[in-house]
């Protein structure tokens, strides 16, 4: 069928039609002659079975008809699109900017924020944050004087005669 000769109009008595008027291939060799070719199915008259495959051409016509008409739309939406800007990369950041509103306004999200700020006010998470808070100090402390020790250990380490004796050893070698 050709799409550019074809009434697309939804509204229209010729919807579905070709340019002359007729319909497409399908009753040439589509459905009615699936009709001549076959045998009739038990319990349907020959008109019955012709009114049946009239339908079915019809029904597939107006399936070709929305199918032409969804591509001009996408089409169209597409230009709309392009002529605002709108990229994909847009589309994405504006939906998942919508996402994210959508589950902050949630009920699940506000009984699990109720439920953290419950937790975070209470006694027991006070007192573990309190007593992490020393252990981290004191940890931290015990780090600090250790630095200082070994600092300090190493600075007598370097001013013993054992030391200058090896330094001076390494420093021959490499001049030599």
């Amino acid at each position: 069928m050709d799409p550019v000769g074809q009434d697309i109009n939804l509204n229209s008595p010729n919807k579905g039609l070709g340019p002359a008027g007729g319909v497409d291939s399908l009753t040439e060799g589509g459905a009615m002659g699936v009709a001549a070719v076959n045998t009739l199915p038990p319990g349907l008259t020959e008109e019955e079975a012709e009114e049946l495959y009239s339908d079915l051409a019809k029904v597939e016509e107006e399936i070709n008809t929305l199918r032409q008409v969804l591509l001009a739309k996408e089409k169209h939406s597409a230009d709309l699109k392009r002529k605002l800007g709108l990229s994909p990369l847009n589309e994405l950041k504006q939906n998942l900017a919508k996402g994210w509103q959508d589950v902050q306004t949630s009920n699940a999200y506000l009984t699990a924020s109720e439920t953290l700020d419950g937790i975070a006010q209470s006694e027991a998470y006070k007192k573990t944050s309190e007593t992490l808070s020393v252990a981290g100090q004191k940890t931290t402390a015990a780090f600090s004087t250790m630095g200082t020790v070994l600092s300090r250990k190493l600075g007598d380490m370097r001013n013993s005669p054992t030391f200058k004796s090896f330094e001076d050893k390494v420093g021959n070698i490499k001049l030599g």
